[in-house]
């Protein structure tokens, strides 16, 4: 009886190992569907082909075995790109879903010309015709960007601006479209563009062009 039970058991393991292997053997030749459509929303022609080149360089068999992680690290290395979503949509398809940064100044770095963006990052100037301020003076981007929220909260408007000049004392000189220089305090910013909005609306500046709120409590009135 119990010689029988024990070739039962024998059996029975011997019939599970044998499915167990063609089951693994089965799985080992599954295919699994590949990437065969990238739709990427938010940016230009050019700029789309850049990250689905990224994506098939990485010769990720499937969508099942695409890495999430390194491919936003790669997508947060193009500068003009601000925001972005990534979705898997099976079996083949990614979906990523791109805020642009917006283009706010230009400056010069190692004799070449910038864009900066809204995100903090210098993107390539390719020869584009713009009117955005030039900005001269060496500084950090996050400095410029805390800058123009300070004049996004006055009642200054941003695109009158021609050039801006930064010094190493953390202070800047703005130039307008009309021909103003506009020399401001260090830590009065809005402060100091409102006035200059007001004084101006009064034509209260008798054809002066430098006006000067370096000196706490006055206003000096210069030519250019």
């Amino acid at each position: 009886m119990h010689l029988l039970i024990s070739k039962k058991i024998i059996i029975y393991l011997l019939l599970f190992c044998f499915l167990a292997s063609i089951n693994n053997t089965s799985l080992m030749n599954i295919s699994f569907p590949k990437i065969n459509q990238i739709e990427i929303s938010g940016l230009n022609l050019d700029q789309r082909k850049k990250i689905e080149s990224i994506i098939y360089d990485s010769n990720f068999k499937s969508i099942f075995h695409l890495d999430k992680q390194y491919l936003k690290r790669k997508v947060s290395s193009i500068n003009i790109i601000e925001q972005f979503e990534i979705f898997k949509n099976y079996p083949s398809t990614i979906k990523i879903f791109i805020k642009e940064a917006k283009i706010l100044a230009q400056i010069k770095r190692n004799g070449f010309d910038y864009f900066i963006g809204s995100n903090g990052k210098l993107i390539q100037n390719n020869n584009l015709e713009t009117n955005l301020p030039f900005i001269f003076g060496d500084l950090n981007l996050n400095e410029f960007l805390n800058f123009k929220n300070e004049i996004d909260k006055s009642k200054f408007d941003f695109k009158n601006i021609t050039k801006l000049y930064y010094f190493k004392s953390k202070r800047w000189d703005i130039e307008t479209s009309k021909g103003y220089l506009i020399k401001l305090s260090k830590d009065n910013v809005e402060k100091d563009l409102n006035l200059f909005v007001r004084l101006s609306d009064e034509k209260k500046f008798n054809g002066k062009l430098v006006i000067d709120f370096r000196q706490i409590g006055q206003i000096i009135l210069n030519e250019k």
